[in-house]
């Protein structure tokens, strides 16, 4: 986690990018008190020379700069391998933080159920596997080997076995609270409700539509990741075609994020698999944003759903955040659905209602088309009671 008071940032050109990097180095901080204080931000078109990341111009000009400022450390908007990280500390005296050791430095901070803590464990093993050989050979000051058939070991190579047994551990763990989360599964399935789930770019409006449709209060933050672990509650919806309610589950899980490599999707598959193996996936989109930034959002949520090869037909985007003021609401949308080539969005606000009564309308539609017996479990399943509603969270999980 960030703790530091002056932040270097350094990151790409353009605004989207910079306002992303600038929000996860706000999010690093687990409270708006100690937000790190970012005192100059150096862009670069290219982070991918060899001894950098940055160029050596740059990096010379970060220097004299950590000199004046006292800056503690310095945040690179992209991966870095271990000797450009060696080579940028030594060159300026300031701690580096890569892009995705920030954002496992966020996950961290965030995690509270027993199984993102996992995940997160899982990701920050898989991140510092390929460095430890690189590491071992930057910071070691011996030429010292191990005599041909001696009782001599490379520390690299014990600290190379440790990580890999660490990994086997965490990932037994993560089986074993997978068999639990599908037997959780297994009993919603005998209910016969039908589950629809949220998706979306971290800080879309999840969390807040889902508080709003179920009354809940999860925590809201304008900080990137607040929600981390899957939670699922019931929901009824008043089917006016049928003048009866409509019951569902609802699930509410992580956000996605532009650039996430591969082995942090990885950790936290069994997470996301089961949000995006509902009946329904609503993919929100805020609409508030610029147009180059809406559709650079919309395009990385389709890279993480295409990589898990999820069923675009149960696909429905939703443009969020649509209050008064902030859009002229029919031209704006119609713009934005034309610019991401989406056709019928539904175009909603969690903070006045609009929209949501024809959200609610969609949901219970779609559901009701997607098979003959559908609607027959949404309309005649048994009652939810006010109170001890069929509830389970992450949380539960694990208890």
């Amino acid at each position: 986690m960030i703790s530091a008071n002056k932040v270097i940032l350094v990151t790409y050109p353009d605004n989207f990018s910079l306002q992303e990097a600038q929000s996860l180095v706000e999010s690093s901080s687990p409270s708006m008190a100690s937000h790190p204080q970012i005192v100059k931000v150096i862009t670069q078109k290219f982070l991918n020379h060899s001894r950098y990341g940055l160029g050596s111009g740059k990096a010379e000009e970060m220097k004299e700069f950590v000199k004046q400022s006292k800056a503690d450390q310095i945040v690179v908007d992209e991966h870095l391998t271990s000797k450009q990280i060696y080579n940028l500390e030594k060159l300026t005296g300031a701690q580096v933080i890569d892009r995705e050791r920030l954002i496992l430095n966020i996950f961290h901070s965030r995690a509270t159920t027993t199984e993102a803590k996992l995940q997160i464990e899982l990701a920050e093993v898989k991140y510092e596997m390929p460095r430890v050989r690189e590491n071992a050979k930057l910071t070691s000051g011996s030429t010292e080997r191990p005599g041909k058939g001696g009782m001599g070991e490379y520390t690299v190579d014990v600290k190379f076995r440790d990580l890999k047994r660490r990994m086997s551990f965490i990932k037994k763990k993560l089986a074993d609270a997978h068999t639990k989360r599908e037997l959780y599964r297994q009993q919603r399935l005998k209910t016969k409700l039908p589950i629809v789930s949220l998706i979306g770019y971290t800080s879309s409006g999840k969390t807040t539509l889902f508080n709003l449709l179920t009354a809940e209060n999860k925590e809201i933050s304008s900080s990137l990741f607040t929600t981390l672990s899957t939670t699922t509650r019931a929901l009824r919806i008043n089917n006016e075609k049928q003048e009866r309610e409509s019951s569902l589950l609802l699930i509410d899980t992580v956000g996605f994020i532009s650039r996430l490599p591969h082995y942090m999707i990885d950790a936290f598959k069994s997470t996301l698999e089961e949000s995006l193996a509902a009946d329904l996936i609503l993919l929100l989109i805020d609409a508030s944003e610029k147009f180059e930034d809406i559709k650079i959002k919309y395009e990385s949520c389709w890279n993480v759903l295409n990589e898990l090869k999820v069923d675009k037909s149960r696909v429905f985007t939703i443009l969020t955040k649509c209050d008064d003021g902030v859009i002229g609401l029919s031209e704006g949308t119609d713009k934005i659905a034309n610019y991401l080539s989406v056709s019928n969005p539904i175009i909603i606000s969690s903070n006045t209602g609009y929209g949501i009564r024809k959200l609610k309308t969609m949901i219970v539609h779609n559901l009701n088309s997607q098979s003959p017996s559908r609607e027959e479990h949404l309309t005649n399943v048994k009652r939810i009671p006010e109170e001890g509603a069929y509830i389970i969270t992450a949380t539960d999980l694990h208890s």
